[in-house]
This record gives C-alpha cells, sequence and structure tokens, in this order.
C-alpha cells in the first residue's frame, strides 16, 4: 500500500490538520504558499509524508463530503485509521493536541484498564481512533 488518501472539502485545512497531528511533512512542491499567495495544489491533492519521505496521506478536494455521523449508523463511517501511542500520558497528550487542532471527541474509554482509547472526528467528520498499545 502507498498511501491513504482522504476526501476533503478544504484540503490545505485538513492537510494541516494530519501534518500537525503526526509530525508530518508535504511532497516538495505541496507546502503552503506565502500568507495571501495562490494555492493551486490546495484546490486539487495535497500529499504527507513522514520526514523521511515515505508517502503517508494524500488530501483530495472534493465539492462536497457527508461527514460520518458514527457511531449513529446514518452515514458510516467507511473508514477509519488506528493511530497507537505508548502509554496513558501520551493518549492525554494527543488528545489535548487533537482538539486544539479542530477535531472532536466521539468517544472516550481513556479509562479502559485493557485498552484504553479515543474516538475522534477530523475537521471532515473522518473518524480515527487513538489507542495505547505497547507494540
Amino acid at each position: 500500500m502507498r498511501q491513504v488518501v482522504l476526501d476533503s472539502t478544504d484540503a490545505r485545512r485538513s492537510a494541516e490538520f494530519w501534518r500537525e497531528l503526526l509530525g508530518l511533512v508535504y511532497r516538495p512542491g505541496h507546502e503552503p504558499p506565502p500568507p495571501g499567495g495562490d494555492d493551486p495544489a490546495g484546490r486539487d491533492w495535497l500529499n504527507l509524508r513522514a520526514v523521511d519521505g515515505t508517502a503517508y496521506l494524500a488530501i483530495q478536494q472534493v465539492e462536497q463530503l457527508a461527514a460520518s455521523t458514527w457511531p449513529a449508523q446514518d452515514v458510516p463511517q467507511q473508514l477509519h485509521l488506528d493511530l497507537s501511542v505508548p502509554d496513558k500520558e501520551s493518549l492525554d497528550r494527543a488528545h489535548h493536541l487533537v482538539l486544539r487542532l479542530g477535531g472532536l471527541l466521539r468517544l472516550d474509554r481513556s479509562d479502559d484498564a485493557l485498552e484504553p482509547l479515543r474516538v475522534y472526528a477530523d475537521l471532515d467528520g473522518h473518524p480515527f481512533c487513538i489507542f495505547v498499545a505497547e507494540e
């Protein structure tokens, strides 16, 4: 698998959310323009990579997108990303970062003794989990 592609009604905003949350970098030529500058890539397709250049996520601009209503089934999640952290303190730090970036908490099981986790929605309503995993 090369990368995961997410649709967004605001590709630049979504890319910035995921870039900052996951510590990714833009593919050369996909960086944000200077303030007030034209952003042709942001109106089309943006690629995010790991610092070592490995492809990771792509954000594709779409005109409209129905946000998932999970856990309600009106609009199913269709796909979600699982992210892990090594311990509960990291889970709490990630929680504050997600909220600061504009993500929404959908489910909080951070007190679960076997698998502490939280489920969020990104700025376009895509669900994603962050859970504690030793591996």
